[in-house]
């Protein structure tokens, strides 16, 4: 008995999928090998990249955004401090509180690490794939980007 057409495509698009989160897995692991992203724990980096996202906040309003308690934002807070990529300052409406906001060091490592990963993708697609192939490329991005789109 042959495979439904239906059933066939099915897989392809299965197999398709499983294929395309592994590759991008492994593009991942190796952009983040291109930059040094420090000791940084997960809760960290979420913190950075939300602050970078949102804006300067209070501690409690990240720990909120976070779903931690305060305590724990506050010692995830410390070390950022002491690393010298988060400083505070007084909240300009509540004197009270302090915002948390990323420093211009940070921005600047933050800017050079893509930058690094940059110039590494750059020179993978040019010293392995020839000018046909790199347009391919840029047509399934196209691709892509509707995939992430829907």
């Amino acid at each position: 008995m042959k495979p439904e057409p239906a059933d066939s495509e099915s897989a392809g698009a299965s197999a398709l999928a499983a294929e395309l989160r592994i590759v991008f897995g492994a593009l991942n692991r190796r952009l983040r090998e291109q930059a040094d992203v420090g000791d940084l724990t997960s809760a960290q980096k979420s913190v950075l990249l939300r602050l970078e996202r949102d804006g300067p906040t209070t501690g409690s309003a990240l720990a909120r955004a976070e779903a931690m308690r305060p305590q724990s934002m506050g010692a995830i807070i410390a070390a950022l401090e002491a690393a010298g990529y988060v400083a505070g300052a007084p909240d300009p409406s509540d004197g009270r509180q302090t915002t948390i906001s990323l420093t211009d060091h940070f921005r600047d490592w933050v800017s050079a690490g893509r930058a690094a990963r940059q110039d590494w993708l750059l020179r993978a697609l040019q010293a392995r794939l020839t000018a046909r192939e790199q347009h391919q490329l840029a047509g399934a991005v196209e691709l892509l980007k509707r995939l992430i789109d829907s």
